[in-house]
């Protein structure tokens, strides 16, 4: 029997998938192990992570979340973000990323409007 590419990748992930479950510890145990080896290096690599776009992305979509941002697509979110130049609301320009805000209903969680700093604090949604 010949196996196509993706039934021997299938195969192979089964069987690293089994291996893993079945020397879960030892594997865990060597994770730690190389961490607390290379602390210092991890450290440098993270920091110099979080300065490219990749890091910075991933950072704000977890802060968002954090502060219980609810999305489906939140890649496709953050490109909205970072692509709104003035306030949805008063359509005010921001003068910098510091006074763009991610507005959501802080009941339910999901995202509304990219608003500016003032139009956020007004609470533009109460008065609707």
């Amino acid at each position: 029997m010949v196996l196509t590419d993706a039934e021997r990748k299938e195969r192979k992930r089964e069987s690293d998938r089994k291996y893993r479950e079945k020397n879960r510890d030892k594997l865990l145990g060597k994770k730690k192990k190389y961490r607390e080896e290379n602390k210092e290096e991890l450290k440098e690599y993270k920091r110099e992570y979080n300065k490219t776009p990749a890091g910075k992305k991933a950072n704000t979509i977890r802060y968002w979340k954090h502060r219980g941002l609810i999305h489906d697509n939140y890649s496709e979110l953050y490109d909205k973000y970072i692509g709104t130049t003035c306030c949805e609301v008063c359509k005010k320009v921001f003068p910098d990323s510091y006074d763009r805000c991610m507005d959501h209903d802080h009941e339910t969680g999901l995202f509304r409007q990219v608003l500016c700093r003032g139009c956020n604090s007004f609470d533009y949604w109460k008065t609707k």
